[in-house]
Order: structure tokens, then C-alpha cells, then sequence
């Protein structure tokens, strides 16, 4: 009974006070309460903290968005993380892509020109796919991380002591409400009781009402000294409340900080990501550079006759261009075929003989090159120690 008794008494008590700051806001809304305003340092650091709350929110959510621009994976990922669980791996769009890569090459054939550079492409593209699992990875750890619990912890812990305090400062305000009402009760007392009237039953009827009113507001009175202890305690926890809230909010600067070194190991992370990204596709480039750009079919044709070249007298003379931008040229064919001499000539890429009547090539061997009179322009009679047969111009490169 006497804990239900301290039950109702309390939530009495919370009812009082909630209403009593409700009344307080109100009329401070309307003009007709005065608000105790907090000092411009206090004022700076709540503007501080509310600014690089949104901002770090905002970077939050963009920099999400950029590492993972799947809304519905990005979604799945939430979930999980709120019931603590690991959310299941998945192959990325760059793995993704290198698997379909490798699949078709192997299809097409390894031995291919068109099957061999795709395998070598997916190849790139599955190393690139774990370089950006890695920033993910990375930039989740280093800096994602330290925002994230910046926002639900740091600043929620902020927040609720930056609500104590407007609590605190109504409940203060309220009680400074309270005092000035009883100091003007008091006074209009201590005036009525200093007049009394005399005369007829009119004038002993006026004075009755004010007999009464003078009773009601030494009620009043009698809470001057109630509301000055009032005052003075409620002034207290507000001045302890604004000190602690500034303790919390001078911290902002050592978050900046933190944040500072986190945001130079997201771009250290993504310097990593890019300088990977870039050296594997340069060595990419460097594989797939003998490739001529009017040249990229597949080698295993029917009809046993490649492709000719954009320029038939000329081998390779779509020039092609290197990782540093040089352009490399071929000698023409055409003093080859006047001459009847034989040349050195270095192979460009494999190549399967389609009949008995052609040799086959290796990239990057070295073989002799000579013309037979009559023979079609687009072809070469290649010589390997005792190996001769016929070798598309396409695939080879003269040497000075």
C-alpha cells in the first residue's frame, strides 16, 4: 500500500512538473513568459554539434551509396546488421562480369585470339572485383565505422543531455514565473491591508470583497519564500546541467579530429583501390596490345582464311597504340614481295593452321617471312627450322 501510495504520489508529481514546463514553452511561444536565453559559447557549440551531425549523416549515407549502389543490397545489409548477423557473400558486379568472361573464353576456345583475350579480360576483372570488395571492406572499418557510431552514440548522448537542459532551464523559468507572481501578490496585500475603508454598509460590502481578495493573495504571499528556494534550486541544476552539456559539446573539436584521420584512410583506401585497378588493367593493355585493332575475330574459322587487314600491303599499319601513347609501325610489304628476299618477322599472336598448307604461330616467336610470286596478297610463306607453310600478314610484324 505504501509503495502504491509513493507510486501515485510520484506520477502525480511528474504529471505537475510536465505540465508546468508544457504552460511555461506555451507562453513563451506567445510572447508572454520571459525565456532565460544560454550564454553565446554554449549557444556556438550546440550550432557546432547540430551542423556536424547533418553533415556527417549526409557524408554517412552518400559514401554507402557510393560503395554499394544496390538500394536492395544496401537494404539486406541493414537488416542483418540489426539482428547481429554476418550478411551472406555475394560475387560482385566486376566478378560477376570476369566469371562470364572466362565461361565464354572457355567456350570459345583458349587457343583462340577472341578466346584468349576474353579469359585474360575476366581474369582483370574478377582481380578488380576483389580490390573493391577490399575498399569496401576497408572503408566500412576505417571510416564508415567511426561515423556511424559518432551518430548513435556520441551525439544521442548529446542530445538527451541538450533536452535535460531546455528541461532544466524551463523548470527554472517556470519557478522564476512562480516568485514574480507571489512578490506582486504580496505587495497588493501589504497595499490592501494598509487601507481599510470606513462608512456605510456599501462601502463595509466593498470592503469584504476585499477582505476576501486580500485573503486569496496572501496564499500568494506565503509562497514568496517556497518560490525564492525554489528559484535558487532549480537555478542550481540548471547551472550543473549547461556546465555538463558544454563539456560534451567541446568535445565536437576532438571528433572533427577523429574524423579528419578517418577521412585520410578512406582516401589512402581508395588510392590503393584506383593505383590496383589502373596496374591491372595496364597489364592488360600490355597483353592484349599486339592485337590489331581491325583484327578481333575468332581465328577458328571455317573457311581456313583470316580476316584481311585494313591495308593489305601494310602489316599492322592501323598503328597501334602503346601504354605510353607511341605509335608503332610496320615496314611496307610491298619491297618484301618485289624483292623476293626473305625477312624476319615477329608474331603478333597464336594462330592454329587451318590445312596442312599453313603453319601454325606462337605470339611473340620469330620466324622468316618470304613472298612466292602469284601468291594472294594477304598471305606470307612463314619458315620455322624445317616447318614452312602459309602465314597471314595480320599476324606478323616485319623486323628492321
Amino acid at each position: 500500500m505504501n509503495i502504491m501510495d509513493f507510486n501515485v504520489k510520484k506520477l502525480a508529481a511528474d504529471a505537475g512538473t510536465f505540465l508546468s514546463r508544457a504552460v511555461q514553452f506555451t507562453e513563451e511561444k506567445l510572447g508572454q513568459a520571459e525565456k532565460t536565453e544560454l550564454d553565446a559559447h554554449l549557444e556556438n557549440l550546440l550550432s557546432k554539434a547540430e551542423c556536424t551531425k547533418i553533415w556527417t549523416e549526409k557524408i554517412m549515407k552518400q559514401t554507402e551509396v557510393l560503395l554499394q549502389p544496390n538500394p536492395n543490397a544496401r537494404i539486406e545489409e541493414f537488416v542483418y546488421e540489426k539482428l547481429d548477423r554476418k550478411a551472406p557473400s555475394r560475387v560482385n558486379n566486376p566478378e560477376l562480369l570476369g566469371q562470364y568472361m572466362i565461361d565464354a573464353g572457355t567456350e570459345f576456345g583458349p587457343g583462340t585470339a577472341y578466346g584468349n583475350a576474353l579469359i585474360k579480360c575476366g581474369e582483370t576483372q574478377k582481380r578488380i572485383g576483389t580490390a573493391d570488395r577490399e575498399l569496401i571492406q576497408t572503408s566500412a572499418l576505417n571510416f564508415l565505422t567511426p561515423l556511424r557510431n559518432f551518430i548513435e552514440g556520441d551525439y544521442k548522448t548529446i542530445a538527451k543531455e541538450r533536452k535535460l537542459l531546455q528541461n532544466k532551464r524551463l523548470d527554472l523559468d517556470a519557478a522564476k514565473t512562480r516568485l514574480k507572481k507571489a512578490k506582486t501578490a504580496e505587495a497588493k496585500s501589504s497595499q490592501l491591508n494598509s487601507a481599510r475603508p470606513e462608512g456605510d454598509n456599501m462601502v463595509n460590502f466593498f470592503y469584504m470583497l476585499n477582505f476576501l481578495h486580500v485573503k486569496w493573495l496572501k496564499i500568494w504571499a506565503e509562497e514568496v519564500t517556497k518560490s525564492e528556494q525554489e528559484v535558487r534550486i532549480t537555478q542550481s541544476e540548471f547551472d550543473r546541467q549547461a556546465e555538463i552539456t558544454r563539456l560534451l559539446l567541446e568535445g565536437i573539436s576532438s571528433t572533427h579530429a577523429h574524423h579528419l584521420r578517418c577521412l585520410n584512410d578512406f582516401v589512402e583506401a581508395q588510392m590503393t583501390y584506383y593505383a590496383q585497378c589502373y596496374q591491372y588493367m595496364l597489364d592488360l593493355q600490355k597483353q592484349l596490345g599486339s592485337f590489331p585493332s581491325s583484327y578481333l575475330c575468332n581465328n577458328n574459322h571455317n573457311a581456313g582464311t583470316p580476316v584481311p587487314s585494313a591495308l593489305p600491303n601494310v602489316i599492322g599499319s592501323s598503328a597501334m597504340a602503346s601504354t605510353s601513347g607511341l605509335v608503332i609501325s610496320s615496314p611496307n610489304i610491298s619491297d618484301l614481295k618485289e624483292s623476293s628476299g626473305s625477312r624476319k618477322a615477329r608474331v603478333l599472336y597464336d594462330y592454329d593452321a587451318a590445312n596442312s598448307t599453313e603453319l601454325s604461330l606462337l605470339a611473340d616467336e620469330v620466324i622468316t617471312v618470304f613472298s612466292i610470286f602469284g601468291m594472294d596478297s594477304d598471305w606470307l610463306m612463314g619458315e620455322r627450322g624445317n616447318q614452312k607453310g602459309k602465314v597471314p600478314i595480320t599476324y606478323l610484324e616485319l623486323l628492321n
